[in-house]
This record gives structure tokens, C-alpha cells and sequence, in this order.
């Protein structure tokens, strides 16, 4: 199946203690079903002091649902599905269902 969220889009959460929230995809992990989102889903790593770095409690995102994460329409804002289609010179398209408008070509 082609993939309908990818790095770098801009996304919004539908559900869960981040809901509201946007930020860009920074990693999506296909075959778990999960994305990691800039700003969403922060949690607390507890790492060990090394010669680089410091070490200590540092705030990292953590992934989340790619059910629980929408494409924000590019023309209108707010959350959309997302849709596939052919453009006239036979290239296959990303596109926002709520405008119609084209994602990525």
C-alpha cells in the first residue's frame, strides 16, 4: 500500500493527551503502524553521562498511532484525508480531500 504520511509532512493529532496539537513528521515506522511527530507525545529518556554528552532526564518524542495523526490541509487548514490520483502527464499524486488541492508534484 502506498504510503499516505510521509517525513516532513505537516500533521495534526486527533486523538489522545496531545490532541490539537500540529508538527512535522520526523520518522515514520511502517511496519510498527507509528510515526514520530515534532513536539508530540514528548516523553522522558533517562540517559548515562558520557564523554559527549552530558546525560541526565532529556525530553525526546516518542512515536505515536498513524490513526491517531491527519494530513493539516495545505489550502484550508485543519485535518484531511488523503487521496491518490493521476495527473495528465501520468504521474501519481498525493492530494487533500477536503480542497482537492495537490500534496506533493
Amino acid at each position: 500500500m502506498a504510503a499516505k504520511l510521509k517525513k516532513g509532512d505537516h500533521v495534526v493529532v486527533l486523538a489522545g493527551r496531545d490532541k490539537g496539537k500540529e508538527g512535522d513528521i520526523l520518522q515514520v515506522i511502517p511496519k510498527e503502524g507509528r510515526a514520530v511527530v515534532s513536539g508530540v507525545n514528548m516523553v522522558i529518556r533517562h540517559t548515562r553521562q558520557t564523554q559527549t554528552s552530558q546525560g541526565g532526564r532529556v525530553p525526546k518524542e516518542g512515536p505515536i498511532d498513524l490513526s491517531n495523526i491527519a494530513l493539516v490541509d495545505p489550502k484550508e487548514g485543519g485535518a484531511t484525508r488523503v487521496g491518490f490520483k493521476f495527473l495528465e502527464d501520468g504521474t501519481k499524486v498525493r492530494f487533500a480531500k477536503k480542497s482537492g488541492e495537490v500534496i506533493d508534484g
